[in-house]
């Protein structure tokens, strides 16, 4: 299985996944899955519907806890039995949805800052300042005071965007968050991802968006039927001519590379 070229990064892992399972009744879902994310990396999960993507992201985060394996923060095992390591990991941890998942009736600037005082526990006033950075570092300060029915559905993953920016995460977990946009909305979404990686945040992304993969993951993890098939650098699982399932995909996907 190729790897991607770590070269001149911190290989020190920041997230370990160590044999991740998971199982609905009796439908395996995940399939003895390991995966490392380094300090400042992102890598792209692709794979058909059904491969275990968005239930992977759930289990790092607890949204799903694993049946079999382990998980850790900086060399540090999660026991997600224990509510309080949990929402301590979360914290560090962010995570954004396919779907949103704001508030519908707290506008922009509460729903950014709603977790820095109930979590953080900082003052409406600080938690208020700190949120308007949060939407301006995404470009929405000037729609603070929208409700996500006023918004676009770009704008209203902007601002998903800027909540877990505000909680200062070590790590950021992308399920999909392209997928339930219009095709002219992507872009500003993936503007938001590429500034992040440009400025060293580290990120695990689910996408089809094949082009940004490409230009931007140093790694890519193609899976299928709960499994880990494939992993190495865009360069190599997408270079011409290359014999590789996730060049497969691609094709199967007719998208252009």
């Amino acid at each position: 299985m190729p790897h991607s070229d770590t070269a001149g990064q911190d290989v020190r892992a920041v997230l370990s996944v160590a044999n991740i399972s998971k199982s609905y009744g009796s439908r395996l879902i995940l399939d003895d899955v390991s995966l490392d994310l380094a300090r400042g990396e992102l890598k792209v999960i692709i794979g058909p519907s059904g491969a275990g993507k968005s239930t992977l992201l759930q289990c790092i985060n607890g949204l799903a806890p694993p049946d079999a394996g382990q998980i850790a923060l900086e060399g540090a095992p999660l026991d997600m039995r224990n509510k309080h390591a949990l929402r301590a990991f979360r914290q560090c941890v962010g995570m954004i949805f396919q779907d949103f998942n704001l508030f519908d009736h707290l506008t922009a600037l509460d729903n950014v800052s709603i977790a820095l005082r109930k979590v953080l526990g900082l003052s409406p006033q600080n938690a208020a300042q700190r949120a308007m950075l949060e939407l301006d570092r995404v470009g929405l300060s000037g729609r603070c005071k929208l409700y996500p029915a006023e918004l676009s559905g770009g704008q209203k993953q902007r601002v998903a965007f800027a909540r877990a920016l505000a909680m200062d995460p070590k790590i950021l977990l992308l399920d999909e968050p392209t997928s339930a946009l219009d095709p002219e909305l992507v872009g500003e979404v993936l503007e938001v991802i590429r500034s992040l990686a440009k400025g060293g945040m580290t990120m695990l992304m689910a996408t089809h968006q094949m082009d940004f993969a490409r230009a931007l993951a140093n790694e890519i993890i193609f899976m299928e039927h709960g499994k880990i098939v494939e992993s190495g650098a865009p360069s190599e699982l997408l270079a011409p001519g290359a014999a590789t399932r996730t060049m497969d995909f691609c094709h199967r996907l007719d998208l252009e590379i």
